[in-house]
């Protein structure tokens, strides 16, 4: 086993982790959304999140 199998095995083992804490991160920036538009539309902010993330996301990878 090389070293990349290995870190994809242990990574592979904490994945539902990541999902879980992803979807917190989400829920915990829609209530904060919530606080500042009363009527939000969840699908909408969920979306507008999700992209922020992804822009972060590729932000910290080409760093």
């Amino acid at each position: 086993m090389t070293d990349i199998d290995i870190e994809k095995f242990e990574l592979a083992a904490h994945r539902s982790d990541i999902i879980e804490d992803v979807n917190n991160l989400i829920e915990k920036y829609r209530a904060i959304f919530g606080w500042d538009v009363p009527d939000i539309d969840e699908n909408l902010a969920n979306k507008l999140i999700l992209n922020e993330v992804r822009l972060a996301l590729d932000n910290i990878q080409n760093e």
